[in-house]
């Protein structure tokens, strides 16, 4: 099976619970949402220049790396026909795999496959000021478990006030891990954690994108 890539690089991760770590970054194109904020909207097209590389091309370049912390990232992943047995490959070979993944696409086959070591998830919940929470698939919080996280990407005081709501309808605190963050340049950190002190928010992390802090917050391949 062949996957159009968008760009594959070493970095830190920026976000997450390894923020901080390097990983290896395999970015596919083509997405199904269009977020108001979306940081690699020019990844959404599938028809934009792009390398075609079979799996076990991915797999050789991220050997070639040394690094063992792998980011499977678009666009969107678990649209890309065979990501399923590639996942599967680079988890048996004993690579750390997260899948960040934007809510709206079904978990389900993932947990369908002999996975052997399980990959871990990061989903966004897209909140109103993405435009697209109305497309969100409240049924995959079934499937997350305790590594996994649930990311809460807010543009607004409102935005944060429904992401309270999700997390208390979804008993998300004792399911998975619970991260906020603000649309860069829109909402203040600083606004983002006096909701989080005013309203008590125990257990839920606050990140930044340290990747935008040590770059540009335009450059590609970070």
């Amino acid at each position: 099976m062949n996957f159009k890539v968008a760009e594959k690089f070493v970095s830190i991760n920026g976000e997450g619970q390894r923020a901080g770590q390097l990983a290896v970054f395999i970015r596919f194109v083509g997405c199904n949402l269009a977020c108001n904020y979306c940081d690699t909207a020019w990844a959404r097209d599938d028809n934009i220049p792009c390398e075609i590389l079979s799996g076990e091309q991915i797999i050789d370049y991220i050997k070639s790396t040394g690094v063992t912390n792998i980011t499977l990232t678009g666009g969107e992943p678990l649209l890309r026909n065979g990501i399923e047995e590639l996942i599967r490959q680079l988890t048996n070979l004993g690579f750390w795999v997260e899948i960040e993944t934007n809510g709206s696409v079904p978990l389900v086959p993932i947990y369908k496959k002999d996975i052997k070591n399980r990959p871990h998830f990061t989903m966004d919940y897209k909140l109103a000021g993405s435009g697209e929470e109305d497309k969100m698939l409240l049924s995959n919080f079934e499937l997350l478990q305790k590594d996994d996280i649930v990311k809460f990407v807010c543009s607004s005081q409102s935005d944060l006030e429904r992401a309270c709501e999700i997390i208390d309808i979804y008993n998300l605190k004792n399911i998975c891990k619970i991260y906020f963050s603000c649309v860069f340049g829109k909402l203040s950190p600083q606004k983002a954690v006096e909701f989080m002190i005013e309203h008590k928010l125990n257990g839920i992390n606050f990140q930044l994108q340290m990747h935008k802090f040590i770059w540009s917050p335009d450059k590609k391949g970070v």
